[in-house]
């Protein structure tokens, strides 16, 4: 438990005081924020506001975790390096795509199917990583089973596993990608997501099947470091948010978003609930969706349902307040963590000791 305050601590006032030092160092680069034309027109006044935020985040993240493990003398554990630098890969796709539009001076980075394929490489070496690894007890960071609330039926094989895990990282990190539209969005709803992962980690400690063996057990590999991995994140992304909060001073970009998105994904993955994580996160999944209706309608009858995607934009255009629009789904994200922790639980309490 000292580990996760320590390295929450130190990673949030690394981000809070660190992110200030970022907007000043690139502001005099000029990594300034481009804004499409055919956005929002209220979103012009903020070309130019820094971008690339994101490796604040993730450079605190490692730091606290770092710092949180050296204070208590605490090992770090193959499932918190293997997600951490899930994270770090993601977010260095996100970079190059970062760093290409302010080169270029083009709100375009990389191609889509550039991105996928960073997206999928990465991906792939966590799935693949995930599977090795064991402890004494012969229990890996992950198994080639689908799960939910524990690992749920029988193997799918190591290539469907690893196809599996690169579609759930490439979705999450990209749904998270959508979201990061309005200032202070993605990362608030990031933040409720994260805390959740956090107290799952440490319920899953405390009802390890190393432990004590039951139906009410959990075979979860590093519990406990799965809540000091997303306190860390937690702790930057707070930090972070100071000056992400509506009216924004830096945006965390591409760097940012697919960055915690992956760690989202991983944290889901290394704690076996993969499926739970759609639920967790359903104000992702939500904004996603309306990406996929808006061109599926455009394509199929040349329509449009919303008048602009992701979905908050289509409020943007309705009148609503970008304020309005970014608390009313830190509502919504809100709601959809405490269901899916309502679940996780109310699971766990039906199971016969």
């Amino acid at each position: 438990m000292k580990t996760i305050i320590v390295s929450a601590g130190v990673s949030l006032l690394l981000a809070l005081f660190g992110t200030p030092l970022a907007i000043k160092l690139f502001r005099s680069r000029g990594y300034g924020q481009l804004i499409r034309e055919e956005g929002p027109k209220a979103h012009l006044t903020k070309r130019g506001t820094p971008t690339m935020g994101g490796a604040v985040i993730v450079v605190a993240s490692l730091i606290g975790y770092a710092a949180g493990h050296v204070v208590t003398d605490e090992g770090v554990t193959a499932s918190g390096i293997l997600v951490l630098g899930l994270m770090t890969g993601l977010g260095l796709v996100g970079f190059i795509d970062d760093f290409i539009k302010i080169y270029k001076q083009t709100s375009l980075g990389l191609r889509s199917r550039a991105k996928l394929a960073g997206q999928a490489v990465v991906g792939a070496l966590f799935a693949l990583e995930v599977l090795k690894r064991p402890d004494g007890y012969g229990i890996t960071p992950a198994d080639t089973k689908l799960s939910f609330l524990h690992d749920i039926g029988p193997s799918i094989g190591v290539l469907p596993f690893v196809i599996w895990i690169v579609f759930l990282i490439a979705g999450t990190s990209n749904a998270v990608n959508l979201t990061d539209g309005l200032d202070g969005l993605a990362t608030g709803a990031t933040v409720q997501v994260l805390a959740a992962y956090t107290l799952i980690g440490i319920w899953q400690e405390r009802n390890d099947c190393t432990n004590f063996l039951s139906k009410q057990c959990y075979a979860v590999r590093d519990p406990l470091d799965m809540a000091v991995v997303a306190a860390s994140v937690l702790g930057a992304c707070f930090g972070f948010l100071w000056w992400n909060a509506p009216p924004a001073k830096i945006f965390m970009g591409d760097t940012g978003s697919l960055a915690l998105g992956g760690v989202l994904a991983g944290l889901a993955i290394c704690t076996l609930t993969q499926l739970l994580l759609a639920i967790l996160g359903g104000l992702f999944v939500i904004i996603a969706l309306s990406v996929m209706i808006q061109v599926s309608s455009f394509k199929m009858t040349g329509k449009r349902v919303f008048k602009m995607a992701p979905l908050q934009h289509h409020f943007e255009l309705l009148g609503w307040a970008e304020t309005t629009i970014v608390i009313r789904f830190w509502l919504i994200c809100g709601l959809c963590v405490a269901l899916g922790l309502a679940i996780f639980y109310v699971e766990w309490l039906r199971l016969p000791g």
